[in-house]
């Protein structure tokens, strides 16, 4: 009988952050995307609105970069690279999607 290797967990902190990092360089997700889901990651360290950080990174609307990553979301690559990320942003989303739906049918949520 085979002896199995024991399962591999990071150690320390330093190592699953490396493991992270691997896992986002191997996705399959395009350049423009990352950077999108890159900027939505750390815009809380804006000094700046986000607003004006959007116009001055990507060069268009604020609605357009939520068209966009609401997009980006969506997909499966998106989740692989970061999946916290994407899934808290989802999360996010369908929240307010249901809040404005029961706004609009007269419903207190």
């Amino acid at each position: 009988m085979p002896v199995l290797e024991p399962w591999s967990v990071p150690t320390t902190l330093a190592d699953m952050g490396e493991r992270r990092r691997e896992a986002r360089r191997d996705s399959d997700l395009d350049q423009p995307s990352r950077q999108v889901l890159d900027f939505e990651r750390e815009a809380w360290k804006l000094t700046v609105t986000k607003e004006r950080a959007i116009r001055e990174r990507f060069g268009f609307s604020p609605s357009r970069y939520h068209q966009l990553l609401h997009r980006i979301i969506d997909r499966p690559e998106a989740l692989s690279y970061d999946p916290m990320l994407v899934r808290r942003l989802r999360r996010v989303r369908e929240v307010r999607r249901r809040a404005r739906t029961a706004s609009g049918l007269g419903v207190r949520v």
